[in-house]
């Protein structure tokens, strides 16, 4: 999976509903030239998964997701053998067993009858695909060195059916939110990029990305609450994605700014945990976050119309 240049990368994430910057995209338009794995790290809500998903979507081409978490094992990411289907076959050969057993058995252990995990699939496909490897700091370093193959020589080695090449290289994306340090040999087989929670002006692009038709004030003051928040020491700060969310709900419900006492109804869109929404509930907790919000709005307006006016 290839652009032209990086200018087609640039265009095409952002026709997808991406918000990047020169370097990132020189980062992803080489990692595609040079069939490079990208491990992408950062906090939870800083846009990781979405960059993969809008790769995808501008490449034309189709996202394969493993979803790593504690314990997966080599048969979820992977697969295995259909020892039903197996069991069928062989019943079906009955009458064969006794003379041509060697050649029955070789038989039985081909892609034929192995169901494909995640990484079987990508490697498989007839035209490149994104494989995003999503929260592998979740897994431990026994299943980080299965990667090691796939990713070095991309192929699979399995037990009875051996050596499964590639087809075609998939454009690999990891992400880590670092809840564990990922080994060195996993990080020197990519390239590395860090992705933070945006700041005013990067959130403003996104905003304007995803929310067209959303009123100029009140995407201002939603990406000032997103700064006020993050800022707040909460357990689990707003994620990118959930200030878009939290636009549209705003725009449902026929409103156009942000005041104190819409606490209650907003609540669900901005705290995610018993602590957090506890804070939020104190005396004065939202109606300060408000009004820190409206300090960042004019930094924010007054990105978006120097945006407009250079689009102009």
């Amino acid at each position: 999976m290839t652009f032209n240049t990086r200018e087609d990368v640039a265009r095409g994430l952002r026709e997808a509903g991406y918000a990047t910057d020169p370097i990132l995209v020189q980062i992803m338009w080489l990692a595609t030239r040079m069939q490079k794995p990208i491990l992408l790290e950062g906090p939870p809500g800083t846009g990781k998964t979405y960059l993969a998903q809008a790769l995808a979507a501008a490449a034309k081409t189709d996202l394969i997701r493993l979803q790593c978490f504690e314990g997966i094992t080599e048969k979820q990411a992977i697969g295995s053998f259909d020892e039903a289907l197996q069991r069928l076959y062989l019943e079906t050969q009955e009458h064969v067993i006794d003379r041509e057993w060697d050649k029955l058995r070789s038989s039985l252990h081909t892609l034929d009858f192995f169901t494909h995990g995640p990484l079987m699939q990508a490697v498989l496909q007839p035209k490149p695909v994104v494989l995003l490897i999503d929260e592998l700091d979740k897994v431990d370093q026994k299943f980080e060195a299965l990667l090691l193959e796939i990713l070095s020589d991309w192929q699979i080695t399995i037990p009875k059916l051996g050596t499964v090449k590639a087809k075609t290289i998939p454009f690999v994306v990891m992400t880590s939110n670092q809840e564990r340090r990922l080994g060195d040999p996993l990080r020197r087989r990519s390239l590395y990029k860090r992705i933070e929670h945006p700041d005013v002006r990067k959130e403003v692009e996104i905003l304007d990305i995803r929310t067209v038709d959303a009123p100029l004030e009140l995407k201002a003051q939603a990406v000032g609450l997103a700064q006020a928040l993050r800022g707040y020491n909460l357990v689990k700060p707003p994620s990118i994605d959930e200030i878009v969310q939290f636009v549209r709900a705003l725009q449902l419900l026929g409103e156009v700014e942000i005041r104190p006492e819409m606490r209650d109804v907003l609540m669900p869109f901005l705290a995610k945990t018993e602590e957090d929404v506890k804070r939020l509930l104190l005396k004065d907790g939202f109606r300060s976050l408000v009004a820190t919000a409206l300090k960042y709005r004019d930094e924010a307006l007054a990105a978006m119309r120097a945006t407009g006016e250079a689009a102009a």
